[in-house]
């Protein structure tokens, strides 16, 4: 653990704590934590009948542990306070910075994204997308990242009846391609759009997830396509780690 000037040793075992019992509850009791996070059973117990008494967590029968009731308010007050679009401009930015390319926030509205901010990236082509505009969910990158957290069946009555929508000669029209490509998308945490949705711009994008891991909307960067071969890699990897801190829940890891 770390050693650091003005550190709490006490509330950050308690940190650990409300962490291993949030990703296992009703699973593990006294021993169990002790062990794991190698703090001793005496300070252990009084840790945990702290936390107890302030209803931070909670104790079954069994002697196993779940999160309390004060965690459920406190959440809810964080959400009440959240406010997603400020919380882009202010992330996007540095990664609009670190790729030079334009960032951009959309949602899922029935079967198309509509786009809710962008972090413009300065260059003399704009990007034909701007909040408040929609696109089919389908042939954008965005709109795959969301578009992989659902059901097949649910994503089938977004999207209605197949072919979909032709934007361009590469927009996936077919049921079988974009179910294989969800999946893909689904397994790896992020999408990939190459001029689907407008010739001469690719995309990447990944989920926000909310408080119970699923997509409450999605970020993208998009790139021209003389640029995509070299800044494809990059993009991915620093889109990916923007969705992660706009993020409310720990699902919202890096997949390799």
């Amino acid at each position: 653990m770390n050693e650091k000037k003005y550190w709490a040793p006490a509330i950050e075992k308690a940190h650990y704590i409300l962490n291993l019992i949030a990703r296992e509850p009703h699973k593990l009791r006294l021993m169990d934590l002790s062990a794991r996070l190698g703090i001793n059973k005496s300070s252990m117990f009084t840790l945990l009948a702290t936390l107890e008494e302030l209803e931070w967590i909670g104790k079954r029968e069994d002697g196993t542990y779940a999160l309390g009731s004060t965690l459920g308010h406190l959440g809810s007050a964080y959400l009440g306070q959240y406010d997603l679009a400020a919380r882009f401009r202010e992330e996007a930015a540095k990664s609009r910075d670190l790729l030079n390319e334009t960032i951009q926030l959309a949602k899922l509205d029935g079967g198309s994204v509509l786009y809710l901010e962008k972090v413009e990236a300065p260059s003399r082509v704009r990007l034909v997308s701007e909040p408040g505009m929609r696109f089919p969910a389908h042939a954008t990158a965005l709109g795959k990242a969301l578009l992989a957290g659902e059901s097949e069946e649910a994503w089938l009555t977004r999207l209605g009846e197949e072919p979909f929508e032709v934007l361009t000669p590469n927009t996936i029209t077919q049921r079988g391609t974009l179910s294989a490509h969800l999946r893909e998308v689904k397994a790896h945490g992020y999408s990939t759009e190459e001029q689907e949705a407008v010739m001469g711009f690719c995309c990447t994008a990944a989920p926000v997830l909310g408080p119970d891991g699923k997509a409450i909307a999605a970020v993208s960067a998009s790139l021209p396509l003389h640029k995509w071969q070299d800044g494809k890699e990059k993009s991915i990897v620093e889109i990916k780690r923007l969705a992660q801190r706009l993020s409310l829940s720990e699902a919202a890891i890096d997949k390799e």
